[in-house]
């Protein structure tokens, strides 16, 4: 192969995109993409399209292809989509489409044809037929199912019409139900995954900014952040108590909430610690819950953030192993002083008291924990929507009932040498 040919090839998408910027293989009608901003996605999207092209239009009903461009707004399809940094125009190399103004669409050498459609305008899907849709930034469309149930009517020409969604994820009705149709194949990107192509310390500072957050986990991570209407926990909560700076405390405490068996089904084992300042205020400090665990692997978790907190003590439900929790910690270490407690109310009942302490401001978070907080802000007096048990907010409401319970206790007493 030539240096001229060994560049060409090199210019290739499927040499120079990223693994998460490929299409899937096998047989599939939609992709659906969920990236952070600047994660590439529009990128991808443009060379799936220029890839359609070159590799269908010979094949194409009529000998033409068509393919419809759906965007927020008629300007974002042409602003970003075709004209933008990482728009069909740039990406297009060998063969340039040139753009139609009055009939706002795309023409290649070919014969293939992208139009362009708004989801502001969903009859005007109404009548055109395609034989591939790219959809960009579908959680922003403003008539978004209207817009989709037109797109998908139109989808009738060639032999397999395919159409690829690209989104900054929202919990958006359909944008869930896509997620939880398992015929569509579904990638995900992080901003971090494209640093390479972004401004030097963009990632850094946006990360020192946002990282973690709710708005951090959607729009970098590309995330798609829940929250139930009726949970005890809000989002904005969940924004409004984190704080690095921790003060002095006088009360440490491990909570586990252990799962009643060790299967790959099983529950996660809640572990969670919170300490209470001298102020009155509780401090939500670590959660390290894992799933699934054997009895002594989530011992030894529990015990080891007793030690990294040097907290007074292990607060174990037994409500499902009865005395096997104490046994199984005294024998990881049998210096570890562990409190058994038993449930005698229903899980939501436990958790209300404390999600009002939140709600009065008295309880603080050390550090971001996106699974807690996920959880928390799922939990209602009904449960978790997917069923399962809540053992992080379990482990939480242990831990943080004992804290309070003691907020008039005499200070720690720390051992120094």
């Amino acid at each position: 192969m030539s240096e001229r040919e060994s560049r060409a090839v090199a210019r290739e998408w499927m040499f120079e995109g990223r693994v998460a910027q490929q299409p899937p293989r096998g047989d599939w009608q939609t992709w659906l993409v969920l990236g952070g901003r600047g994660s590439g996605k529009t990128r991808m999207g443009a060379e799936w399209v220029n890839g359609v092209v070159h590799a269908l239009a010979p094949f194409a009903t009529a000998g033409s292809l068509n393919i419809a461009l759906v965007g927020e707004t008629l300007a974002d399809v042409r602003e970003i989509m075709i004209d933008g940094p990482s728009g069909i125009m740039a990406v297009s190399r060998a063969e340039r489409p040139r753009y139609e103004t009055t009939r706002r669409r795309l023409v290649w050498p070919s014969g293939a044809t992208a139009a362009m459609f708004s989801s502001e305008d969903p009859d005007s899907l109404r009548g055109p037929q395609f034989d591939a849709a790219w959809c960009d930034e579908l959680a922003k469309w403003k008539n978004v199912q209207e817009t989709w149930d037109m797109l998908q009517f139109g989808l009738r020409l060639g032999v397999g019409p395919r159409q690829v969604v690209t989104t900054t994820p929202r919990p958006l009705p359909l944008l869930k139900k896509l997620l939880a149709d398992e015929a569509i194949p579904v990638w995900r990107m992080k901003t971090q995954e494209n640093a390479a192509n972004l401004a030097s310390g963009f990632v850094n500072h946006v990360n020192g900014l946002y990282g973690g957050t709710r708005l951090g986990r959607q729009e970098l991570d590309g995330e798609l952040i829940e929250e139930s209407p009726d949970a005890l926990w809000s989002r904005l909560m969940m924004e409004n108590i984190f704080c690095a700076d921790i003060p002095d405390l006088k009360r440490i405490v491990v909570a586990i909430d252990p799962p009643a068996s060790a299967t790959h089904k099983s529950d996660a084992c809640g572990i969670v610690a919170a300490g209470l300042d001298f102020t009155g205020i509780a401090w939500v400090l670590a959660d390290e819950s894992l799933a699934p665990a054997k009895p002594h692997e989530w011992a030894r978790r529990a015990i080891g953030l007793f030690h990294k907190l040097e907290a007074d003590l292990i607060i174990a439900e037994v409500n499902q192993g009865g005395d096997m929790v104490a046994a199984v910690i005294a024998a990881e270490d049998g210096n570890v002083p562990v409190r058994s407690v038993r449930a005698n109310r229903g899980k939501a009942l436990r958790a209300e008291p404390i999600a009002a302490l939140y709600e009065q401001g008295r309880v603080r978070h050390a550090a971001r924990f996106p699974a807690l907080e996920d959880e928390m802000c799922d939990f209602s007096p009904s449960g978790l929507s997917n069923g399962r048990s809540p053992d992080r907010v379990d482990a939480l409401v242990w831990a943080l009932s004992d804290v309070f319970r003691h907020r008039d206790g005499s200070p720690r007493i720390r051992v120094v040498g």
